[in-house]
C-alpha cells in the first residue's frame, strides 16, 4: 500500500473516532486545510463519498466506516510494532538538530514539527533559522542532521556521504497592490507584459535575483528597479503600497490587505525545495522527520 493510502485510512480512522475533522486533525497533528485535502484525496482515490458532514460533526458514510476498519488496523500494528521494540523506541529519543530558511520555517516545519510531537513527545528538537546557501556545509560539518532549502536553479552537488532530496516545487507568483490595473484575474499573466512597471525586487547576490534577471532578460526587457529588500515579506508589503510589482514565491505569499497575486507563465519561474542530511549516518528520528516533511509538502503542494 502507497504511504497516501495509508495516511487515509488513518485518517478516516480518526474521524470515526472522534467525530469531528478537527478533531481527527488534532489526533493526526493536521491542520484544517490539510485534512480537508487528505479526504478530497482519498475520495477521489476510492471512487466513494468517505463522509457525511452534518451540525453536529463528521460521520463517516458506509464506504468510509469500512474503510476506516482497516486505518484502526494500521494504527495497532504500528503500536504494537513500537511497544515490541524498546530498543528502537529509545533509538528514536534522541535530539534532532534541523534548519531551514524563513518560508519553510513558517509553512513546512510546523506540521511536520506537530506531527513529530503526537509521534515522540520526547524529542530533543532544537530549530535554527539559516539561509539556503548553507544548508549542504551545515550538514557536511555535523552542525545539523537535517536542513531545508531552496534553489532556484540545478541544485547543489550533493558532497559524498549527502543524501539530497527534492520535496516540493514551488512555483513564483506576482504581487500588485489590489487597486493595480493587473490584479482583478487569476490566469497567468507572461512577465513581458510588465515591461513597464517597476519593480521591487530580492537584493543583488542572491540566486533568487539572479532567476529574476535572467528570465526579465529572455522576456526581453530590463525590469526598472525601485526598491531592493532581503525578504518576500517586505517586497510585498512594499507592492501594498502601490509603488510596484514583486515577483515572489507561492509559499512565500502573504496573505495581508491590500495585496493581490497572479501566476506567471514562464518555464523557469519557480523554486525548488530540498532536504539534505547524512546519507549512511542518518538516525532513524532524521528519517522520520524527513518522511513527515514530505508529507507536509504534499499537503501544501495540493
Amino acid at each position: 500500500m502507497k504511504t497516501d493510502q495509508a495516511d487515509q485510512l488513518l485518517l478516516l480512522a480518526a474521524i470515526d473516532e472522534q467525530g469531528t475533522l478537527a478533531g481527527a486533525g488534532d489526533v493526526l497533528g493536521l491542520t484544517p486545510p490539510a485534512v480537508s485535502q487528505r479526504l478530497a484525496r482519498a475520495e477521489m482515490f476510492w471512487g466513494a463519498r468517505l463522509v457525511d458532514r452534518g451540525p453536529r460533526g463528521a460521520a463517516l458514510s458506509e464506504a468510509g466506516a469500512a474503510l476506516a476498519v482497516h486505518g484502526s488496523r494500521i494504527r495497532r500494528e504500528v503500536e504494537d510494532a513500537m511497544a515490541s521494540f524498546p530498543a528502537y523506541r529509545q533509538g528514536l529519543v534522541a535530539r534532532l538538530r534541523v534548519g531551514a530558511f524563513q518560508a519553510a520555517a513558517l509553512h513546512l516545519l510546523p506540521p511536520a514539527m506537530t506531527a513529530l510531537r503526537h509521534q515522540r513527545a520526547d524529542v530533543d528538537l532544537s530549530v535554527t533559522d539559516i539561509q539556503s546557501s548553507d544548508a549542504v556545509h551545515l550538514v557536511a560539518r555535523g552542525d545539523l542532521d537535517l536542513a531545508v532549502f531552496a534553489s532556484w536553479d540545478l541544485p547543489p552537488a550533493a558532497p559524498e556521504g549527502l543524501t539530497l532530496t527534492r520535496i516540493l516545487k514551488d512555483p513564483m507568483v506576482l504581487a500588485f497592490a489590489d487597486d493595480h490595473r493587473l490584479a482583478g484575474s487569476t490566469r497567468a499573466l507572461p512577465l513581458s507584459s510588465l515591461a513597464q512597471e517597476s519593480w521591487v525586487v530580492i537584493r543583488g547576490g542572491s540566486a533568487a535575483r539572479a532567476q529574476f534577471d535572467r528570465i526579465t532578460r529572455e522576456a526581453g526587457f530590463e525590469p526598472r528597479i525601485r526598491f531592493e529588500t532581503e525578504s518576500y515579506d517586505v517586497a510585498q508589503a512594499l507592492v501594498a503600497t502601490g509603488y510596484g510589482v514583486a515577483l515572489v514565491s507561492s509559499m512565500a505569499r502573504a496573505t495581508s490587505p491590500g495585496l493581490a497575486h497572479r501566476p506567471v507563465r514562464h518555464r523557469a519561474a519557480h523554486r525548488t525545495i530540498h532536504t539534505v542530511r547524512q546519507t549512511d549516518d542518518a538516525t532513524d528520528l532524521t528519517l522520520t522527520f524527513e518522511r513527515l516533511l514530505r508529507a507536509a509538502a504534499a499537503d501544501l503542494h495540493q
